[in-house]
């Protein structure tokens, strides 16, 4: 085997495996049988326990040692040297050299994407963005005396609304600017905002 069958047979590996891992992701095509590791590279050799280190993200870690990246470097590693052996005149040791760089900076370029691809820019939920209690809402449906309307209000970003009722019994008319007081089996007991700002 000479180093341009071996840079070769590289790059047909890594190519058609990144091709595989594409389509068995984007498009979903299902591989007829399940293959599996007896290790996981990820956790173990990526995992801070000591050894490489990789990205953390979200409190999710992800190693740069992974798929992706492997298969990125073996594309490029491969090509690079196979164009290199056929169509240059350098050393073996200088071509090898270059497409270890290759190898490497395009497993790189793979891991950054994968990495922002992963990262989240969602806020960390707060409890308090949820409670109903406090909440500031408008009568949508009058409340009739002792009776029960509706009410439009602001919980975690999104529009809801709710049944409502108040704690004396006395009515209130559509419009009016209410505040919840407690939160029972779906309906919200309110009181006036003036009221309760008093």
């Amino acid at each position: 085997m000479t180093w341009s069958d071996f840079y070769l047979f590289c790059f047909i590996v890594g190519f058609s495996l990144s091709v595989l891992s594409f389509l068995a992701g984007a498009v979903r095509i299902h591989l007829p049988f399940k293959m599996h590791l007896p290790f996981h590279l990820g956790h173990h050799v990526g995992g801070g326990h000591g050894g490489m280190r990789g990205s953390f993200r979200a409190g999710v870690h992800f190693s740069w040692l992974n798929a992706s990246t492997a298969m990125a470097f073996l594309a490029w590693f491969g090509g690079t040297g196979y164009l290199l052996t056929r169509h240059s005149h350098l050393v073996a040791l200088i071509s090898l050299g270059i497409s270890i760089c290759a190898g490497l900076f395009a497993g790189w370029l793979v891991f950054k994407f994968m990495v922002k691809l992963m990262q989240t820019t969602d806020a960390p939920l707060n409890n308090d963005d949820y409670r109903v209690e406090g909440s500031v809402g408008t009568i949508s449906m009058p409340i009739r005396a002792s009776g029960t309307g509706e009410i439009i209000f602001a919980l975690g970003g999104v529009r809801r609304c709710a049944g409502a009722r108040t704690d004396d019994g006395k009515p209130m008319e559509k419009g009016a600017e209410v505040v919840i007081e407690r939160y029972e089996k779906g309906i919200a007991y309110v009181k006036k905002w003036e009221e309760f700002t008093q």
